[in-house]
């Protein structure tokens, strides 16, 4: 993917912005001049040229990009490029270096683990000067990882191998991780998550990491982990199970975000906590209408259990919240009504605390990794009560479902301890350079560069 120095035969890539086109153009030798202009080329962000030199061979590539420094502007190059040695020829400043070399990393991702043909070799990229190489690494694997997790079929990626997963990771980075599983879930009281994963032949646990040292700030993350939704009695149809297999994206996106920040060492005190389920039927499957005690010691009533992402959340973040930690942020595959309001590339963000929802939105718009937020609309908590419990599981009725879905779980988190709760879709229903269709990381960017300037 990339290499040290530049070799006799490495191909210069000329980035050129749009904007100023007709003014580079004027500056280059006529012909260069003709050649740009007999081919059509106008340097279109993601536009390429390829020219070749008296030999016939390649002798320079030109690139329309909207930003010299932009994130994804280089994404595109990996797969749209001869193979070769590459190496950009501009001047750009440390974050953009940094941030073209991992637009360039990401753009070469591929998920091939079942093909039995595999693609051929990728270009590689010289080093961009001043570029950290730490920091494009450490980012490009964090978002693979999170990738590759949310691909990897059920099969394959069920309770028990999410935690293997997440094992792995600590020993990389010397972590500490636990897991309690099975009825083990019932005698340290997390009792939804063991009512949502018992109907499972893989049973249903708590991953648990940590890291990092003891005095300094705490940062706890919960992601959900539902390693396949079938919905439970409530049975999802045909179309709607297609894709559950992304249901642990949550899971998926705080085990990343986690392996970025201790590849990064941030100098914060890590806890992580995915609770692995498959929402399955069987004979001893939850039902609607049962009533479970969570370990809060709150009751919900079941209104359908295909909203369970809420009930294994709940317990996990009743646990988070025990320590007082700096922050909460926890990621889920929650609700089709955040997708229905803001569509599939645009995370809902759900938060208590102004201030730490204004430094997400802002980390979100300075790194190109976006996300909306909505409120946590208090009159639509009505929708929640039940009749035979403290709370019900699902409103009546689909208005409003991904803010009360938020409602549901801030019962679950105390109001003097800042929380953010991110509703994703974490799938690319169609390709963008560096963005191929299936799993996707969202807002982890966001999310780090916010925890960055806090804490780095």
């Amino acid at each position: 993917m990339f290499r040290e120095k530049a070799l006799g035969t490495t191909v210069p890539v000329t980035p050129i912005e749009h904007a100023v086109f007709d003014s580079w153009l004027k500056k280059e030798p006529a012909d260069i001049q003709g050649w740009v202009k007999s081919s059509g080329f106008s340097a279109k962000p993601g536009e390429i040229s390829l020219l070749a030199g008296k030999d016939g061979k390649l002798s320079r590539v030109l690139f329309g990009v909207k930003d010299h420094d932009g994130f994804w502007d280089y994404a595109s190059l990996p797969t749209a490029l001869p193979e070769g040695s590459y190496r950009i020829d501009a001047r750009m400043s440390a974050a953009g270096a940094t941030a073209a070399a991992t637009g360039w990393a990401l753009g070469g991702y591929r998920f091939e683990r079942y093909k039995s043909s595999k693609g051929g070799k990728l270009p590689t990229l010289v080093w961009p000067a001043r570029a950290d190489k730490a920091r494009a690494n450490a980012m490009a694997d964090s978002i693979s990882l999170v990738r590759d997790l949310i691909n990897t079929p059920a099969e394959d990626m069920g309770p028990s191998e999410l935690a293997a997963a997440a094992r792995a990771m600590g020993r990389r980075h010397k972590a500490n991780v636990k897991v309690i599983a099975g009825d083990a879930l019932l005698k340290q009281n997390y009792p939804t998550i063991h009512a949502v994963g018992r109907a499972s032949d893989d049973a249903p646990r708590l991953i648990d990491l940590t890291w990092g040292r003891k005095s300094d700030p705490k940062v706890t993350l919960v992601g959900k982990g539902v390693c396949f939704d079938t919905g439970g009695l409530d049975l999802k149809p045909a179309a709607g199970m297609l894709r559950m297999k992304k249901d642990m994206g949550g899971g998926a996106h705080a085990l990343g975000l986690a392996n970025l920040i201790m590849a990064l060492k941030l100098r914060v005190r890590l806890r992580v906590l995915v609770p692995a389920v498959e929402n399955n039927v069987s004979g001893n499957a939850f039902r609607p209408l049962d009533v479970i005690t969570t370990r809060k010691g709150i009751t919900v009533e079941i209104g359908n259990t295909d909203a369970e992402g809420r009930l294994v959340l709940c317990d996990a973040l009743v646990e988070a919240d025990s320590e007082d930690p700096d922050m909460i942020l926890d990621f889920a595959t929650l609700t089709g009504a955040a997708r229905v309001a803001l569509g599939t590339d645009l995370p809902a963000l759900f938060c208590n605390n102004d201030s730490l929802a204004a430094d997400l939105e802002k980390a979100g718009a300075a790194v190109e990794d976006p996300m909306w937020r909505l409120p946590l609309w208090r009159p639509y908590r009505q929708l929640l009560e039940s009749k035979v419990a403290d709370i019900n599981n699902v409103s009546e009725g689909g208005f409003g479902g991904a803010i009360t879905a938020a409602l549901y779980l801030q019962e679950f988190v105390r109001d003097t301890t800042p929380w953010a709760h991110f509703d994703m879709m974490a799938w690319n229903l169609s390709a963008k350079p560096g963005r191929p269709a299936g799993g996707e990381a969202q807002a982890l960017r966001a999310v780090f560069a916010m925890l960055e300037k806090r804490y780095g």
